[in-house]
């Protein structure tokens, strides 16, 4: 039994600029697999709202195309990929990636399983496209982590406790507030990925897991897959930041910061930018005359 060679999907609906989709087939088994690689390898795979709505019309062909029973999402070149575009976000476009339709959503919501083949950068926006994936295998090069907060670039819904999940509340936290970066055998310990594997290797194991998969009843898989993720049907799609809590957060000054700090290649001053709220409250309250105050 063997695989046979990767197809570019092509035709009406399916001229891409920043994803690569291709399907194949097991002579053997009779079922196929798609795969959806964002494909900026310059960019290290950053991700634009133009990239989500690619991958959404991939994803929406993979789930209604009967002979296909498994999906995979991969990054081209030496990277899986770093999250969003932060230039990209700096405009003042990250509400709109964040709260259209997620690619986290793409996944969640995939008929169909959905394996993250990893290797080199597995960061921020990328990492919990990873994790949120039915299995992850990662090349003993991958390096995951968030960034969030280093660019001031906050996440919020169902993507930040389902982490919890995957690696406990502790982890979670860690991995999302402290912005720490994890090695592939790191990963492999608190769960977060299920096989690692030499870089060579890695579609190579890809296959074989997706092999695995095929080989079984794919009604039943996607029966049990929806199973799974109905669990987290008890979070919201989106939080906070779109809540009574940080509405405004991505017109704020801290909220710009990170951006504006990592296209001029600087150290971000959100520290600065706290002190100097703090200043302004302390000399409007200085110069405040209650009697003034309701006309």
């Amino acid at each position: 039994m063997s695989w046979g060679s990767w197809a570019e999907v092509t035709g009406d609906g399916f001229d891409f600029d920043e994803i690569r989709y291709e399907k194949k087939y097991h002579e053997g088994l009779g079922g196929g697999i798609a795969r959806v690689t964002v494909d900026k390898a310059d960019k290290y795979n950053s991700m634009t709202l133009a990239t989500v709505d690619e991958m959404f019309r991939a994803f929406y062909d993979a789930n209604h195309d009967t002979s296909v029973g498994v999906i995979v999402v991969a990054g081209s070149g030496r990277n899986f990929g770093t999250g969003g575009d932060v230039e990209w976000e700096k405009w003042g476009l990250r509400e709109a990636f964040y709260n259209r339709y997620p690619h986290n959503r793409l996944i969640r919501l995939s008929r169909k399983p959905v394996v993250a083949m990893v290797q080199g950068y597995c960061l921020g926006g990328h990492n919990h496209m990873a994790y949120i994936c039915d299995f992850t295998i990662a090349a003993d090069d991958a390096k995951f982590g968030q960034a969030g907060p280093k660019v001031s670039s906050p996440a919020d819904g169902f993507f930040v406790p389902y982490l919890t999940k995957v690696v406990g509340a502790k982890k979670a936290r860690e991995m999302w507030m402290m912005c720490r970066r994890y090695t592939a055998e790191q990963a492999l310990e608190m769960g977060l990925v299920n096989k690692v594997v030499p870089r060579d290797e890695l579609e190579t194991a890809v296959d074989e897991w997706c092999e695995e998969l095929l080989a079984v009843s794919p009604g039943c898989l996607e029966i049990l897959k929806a199973a799974f993720d109905q669990e987290m049907d008890g979070y919201a799609e989106l939080g906070v930041i779109s809540s009574q809590f940080y509405p405004d957060w991505f017109d704020m000054p801290e909220g710009k910061e990170g951006g504006t700090a990592f296209v001029e290649k600087r150290p971000p001053r959100f520290w600065d930018i706290r002190h100097a709220e703090a200043e302004s409250r302390r000399r409007f309250a200085a110069d405040w005359d209650p009697t003034e105050a309701g006309g």
